[in-house]
């Protein structure tokens, strides 16, 4: 058996047990990067890997124990890395070498993860792509390279996928830790809001967070618990007591949709992804029940999202990007600029008013249930080249099942459900009530343990 068929959890033992090597491990993985370095997985590699693999390997050698000691580990380009450099997937910052840690990377290299290097991302992660201008290739799904891995966490999922890393660090705004699992037939862990810190961001309508993408459950399980360590001062911070690996006790009431809200009809391969897990829920003793869209994708909703995310995307760019390097940012980049620039301060006010509202039209009509279960995407990974056009408009029908999630802040995870015909992975989509986080990570373990899911591998991953 080669060292990344073996889980995170499984390597995390065999280095206690001093079987393998933090070295080894590092340099099988490195070796794998550089010979599927075609798959666009990682934008940055770091060279101090074997000395932190060797530091790793002297603190087990005098036996300490740390959650992620001498696990390897990537991290998205989005978040800062001291003396890594870390491009926020654009060309305008491709020199960019902070000198701290985000909160988040300083709790994974506490906990001895040796980190390998820094994983694609699309340009401030504006996209459910991942393509940019610092790389020479997007990243793509190794069940079909001529495809997206989806984005923002594109690289992360390819990486983990095509066994370039046991697990990685990930982040989602909107679905982009979610969608980019369902591409690559992985787990994906949205946290509730507050369970990750964005330290040192701060905001008071926080929809993006940080967290694991993994093959298992139990891999999403072991990051996530290091992940979650609020920061002083977080606004929504807070602390769940216990681990996340409790089996889970009793049975659930579980809501259903497929309906987009767009005004696409669902694909076939999103309905037969829902239908089946819900068939395997039913098995399992829980009570599930399809309903009504709560809320669609109208003018003012959408409006208010474009609104929103230029805002967001305008006010980084603007922070961050000297004026004489503009030139160099994406034309979708510059797009929402030219958006942000049209916005006066009532319309984002506004634009946070309607998406509120939206946000609480499903928590209302779920607020009887304990877990929603709809499709990750409305169909398979898109081809390259795919989102030439309306771009937003594009994306939204695509990735139309996430976003409400990230608006209500509640947790949610994304989990495989089959690979079609054409070799092309599907995935399901399950949202707990907020800090239920523990219960939902037990009930994708439940759907793992009941085989919702073969472990199928890409050609890739035998190479």
């Amino acid at each position: 058996m080669s060292l990344h068929e073996l889980t995170a959890a499984q390597q995390m033992n065999a280095l206690r047990a001093k079987e393998i090597s933090a070295r080894e491990l590092a340099e099988h993985y490195l070796a794998r990067i550089d010979e599927h370095a075609g798959l666009g997985a990682f934008v940055t590699l770091n060279d101090r890997a074997l000395d932190e693999a060797d530091r790793a390997d002297a603190r087990l050698a005098r036996g300490e124990h740390a959650p992620l000691l001498g696990l390897p580990l990537g991290i998205k380009d989005l978040a800062a890395t001291a003396g890594l450099r870390t491009t926020f997937g654009s060309a305008a910052l491709a020199d960019t070498v902070p000198q701290q840690d985000s909160w988040t990377v300083g709790l994974v290299r506490r906990a001895g993860a040796v980190v390998l290097g820094k994983t694609n991302t699309s340009e401030f992660g504006a996209s459910c792509y991942t393509e940019n201008d610092v790389t020479p290739r997007p990243a793509v799904t190794p069940y079909a390279p001529t495809r997206y891995s989806s984005g923002s966490s594109g690289g992360a999922a390819t990486a983990v996928a095509a066994g370039l890393l046991p697990v990685a660090h990930a982040s989602d705004g909107a679905g982009s830790i979610r969608t980019p699992a369902a591409t690559c037939h992985l787990v994906g862990m949205k946290p509730s809001r507050g369970l990750v810190s964005p330290a040192p961001a701060t905001s008071f309508l926080l929809a993006s967070t940080e967290g694991p993408i993994a093959r298992t459950v139990g891999d999403a399980a072991l990051l996530l618990g290091v992940m979650a360590s609020p920061a002083p001062g977080d606004l929504y911070g807070w602390r769940h007591e216990g681990g996340f690996t409790a089996e889970l006790t009793g049975k659930l009431k579980i809501a259903t949709w497929t309906h987009t809200g767009t005004g696409e009809a669902a694909h076939p391969q999103a309905e037969l992804a829902v239908r089946r897990t819900a068939e395997v829920l039913t098995g399992l003793g829980h009570d599930v029940r399809e309903i009504a869209l709560p809320a669609r994708y109208d003018d003012s909703v959408t409006r208010a999202i474009l609104a929103w995310f230029a805002y967001q995307v305008g006010s980084v760019t603007r922070l961050m990007v000297p004026e004489d390097r503009a030139h160099l940012l994406r034309p979708y980049t510059k797009h929402l600029l030219e958006v942000e620039k049209t916005l006066s301060a009532n319309d984002i006010v506004t634009a946070q008013a309607v998406l509120a509202r939206y946000a609480s039209a499903f928590l209302a009509a779920v607020d009887d249930y304990d877990v929603v279960l709809t499709p990750t995407t409305n169909g398979p990974p898109v081809p390259i080249g795919y989102y030439a056009g309306d771009e937003a408009d594009l994306m939204l029908k695509w990735s139309c099942h996430t976003p409400w999630v990230n608006l209500a802040g509640v947790p949610a995870i994304s989990l495989p459900s089959h690979v079609d015909e054409e070799g092309l992975p599907h995935g399901v989509h399950l949202v707990g009530r907020a800090r239920q986080d523990a219960e939902l990570l037990a009930l994708a373990a439940q759907l793992e343990g009941a085989e919702l899911w073969a472990e199928l591998h890409p050609p890739s991953w035998h190479e």
